[in-house]
């Protein structure tokens, strides 16, 4: 493992000192996961790329904010993460990113969700408690299991299930209430 959080560390400052071959080998070992978690959003393969693309440029220009806090693949995840919600603000097409799993009510759901744009949703996200948020962004957003948020946020994994069962209450609230002032207006 010291060897390669030491391959890694070298990797890094080759990107800091903006080195090609130390960019494309970091943007080759990441690349997969990152077109993984965009296609989550997007069914098309070139907006995808172009979307992960952008997100490594994004990278490249903050490497040298990278403090080793956590992992460089988080880091990285929450940057590419940042171009596609830059991606969906900029064509303002409709949000489906939030994946709230009590399927008794997906058909309500879907309708409020048809009615959010990618900005509205991430204002509502924003909102919530700074823990609940970031235990959310994690697991909704960008992926990780409950271990590694625990891990990560230095919590317990029930801790992690909380702050998530808790902003789903939340979200649904604020989403039931959105619909609420939508049929009020359509009506």
């Amino acid at each position: 493992m010291p060897e390669l959080q030491n391959t890694e560390r070298a990797l890094i400052a080759g990107c800091i000192d903006n080195d090609r071959r130390s960019q494309e080998q970091l943007f080759k070992i990441h690349f997969g996961t990152m077109m993984s978690m965009c296609m989550r959003y997007t069914q098309d393969k070139a907006e995808a790329r172009s979307i992960v693309n952008q997100g490594f440029l994004k990278v490249f220009q903050k490497i040298h904010t990278f403090r080793h806090a956590g992992s460089l693949e988080g880091w990285i995840r929450k940057l590419v993460f940042h171009a596609l919600s830059d991606h969906f603000k900029q064509k303002s097409k409709l949000l489906e990113l939030v994946p709230i799993e009590d399927h008794q009510e997906i058909g309500q759901r879907a309708k409020v969700l048809d009615d959010f744009y990618l900005q509205d949703v991430l204002v509502i996200v924003d909102n919530l408690p700074p823990a609940t948020k970031e235990v959310f962004r994690l697991y909704a957003l960008e992926g990780f299991t409950h271990p590694e948020i625990a891990d990560q946020v230095k919590i317990s994994v029930g801790t992690s299930k909380w702050h998530l069962a808790n902003a789903r209450k939340l979200l649904k609230g604020f989403l039931t209430k959105k619909q609420s002032q939508l049929d009020f207006y359509a009506g």
